[in-house]
């Protein structure tokens, strides 16, 4: 049996103290995406991916959840403020 080449790329923890939070916000659905001070996408979340479906996506409610999730992913990277 021949040995396994490559694998998987390995998500590196990148080291960002600040970034800032775009949020767009539909009459469908709310996308909170988080950035470095350069734009580099360094996480993201919607309502949408966090099981929301319908209707339902488009609460306010919903949108916390997202922004709490895109906001714990960012943490998980450094981010500070």
């Amino acid at each position: 049996m021949a040995a396994v080449k490559g694998g998987r790329k390995r998500k590196e923890k990148k080291n960002i103290p600040s970034g800032i939070a775009h949020i767009q916000s539909t009459f469908n659905n709310t996308i909170i995406t988080i950035t470095d001070k350069s734009g580099n996408v360094i996480a993201w979340s919607s309502a949408g991916s966090k099981g929301f479906k319908g209707s339902r996506k488009s609460t306010p409610f919903a949108a916390q959840v997202a922004a709490e999730d895109a906001a714990k992913k960012a943490m998980e990277h450094g981010m500070r403020t």
